[in-house]
């Protein structure tokens, strides 16, 4: 049985399984140093750079509730399908794996944006960084100077 099926009929447990004991991750102190500055370096970019407001409209709490419904479907289509038939169980895993990937999808979707934002704010500060403020006539950029006909004509007439 499983857990719900017991808490909707009021039974008490069978098997009182304790769960294994957790794994705790060890990290290399020089590997969470780097983690940590990598994490201000970024915090430090997106801080400095101009914010971008048509972006800021798409509501990121739409995304985190879609994923969190698709992850409630799964574990409800995971369940069911433990407690029907075997025959009738493999089109419900089947759901229920569509299920979790339409979660990740909606997650790696707001990551998306995310990178997106901070590419454009980027884009836009080095654009804004190119551009002259006070249009003092010099323009950034390769090419050659070319001067007026009179300009050559005054050269030329000193040469000679």
């Amino acid at each position: 049985m499983t857990k719900k099926l017991e808490d909707l009929f009021n039974l008490e447990e069978s098997k009182k399984k304790e769960p294994p004991p957790k794994k705790e991750v060890v990290k290399d102190h020089a590997e969470v140093r780097s983690l940590d500055d990598s994490y201000k370096a970024v915090a430090e970019i997106t801080r400095d750079l101009p914010a971008i407001r048509e972006l800021e409209e798409v509501d990121d709490r739409e995304l985190d509730n879609l994923a969190v419904k698709a992850e409630q479907a799964y574990d409800d289509l995971m369940d069911l399908g433990m407690n029907v038939e075997v025959r009738y169980a493999g089109r419900i895993f089947e759901v229920a794996g569509t299920m979790m990937k339409n979660a990740i999808d909606a997650k790696a979707a707001k990551i998306d944006k995310r990178l997106k934002a901070v590419d454009l704010q980027l884009k836009k500060y080095k654009i804004d960084k190119d551009t002259p403020e006070e249009g003092d006539g010099v323009i950034n950029g390769q090419g050659y100077v070319i001067t007026d006909r009179n300009e050559l004509l005054k050269k030329l007439s000193q040469k000679s």
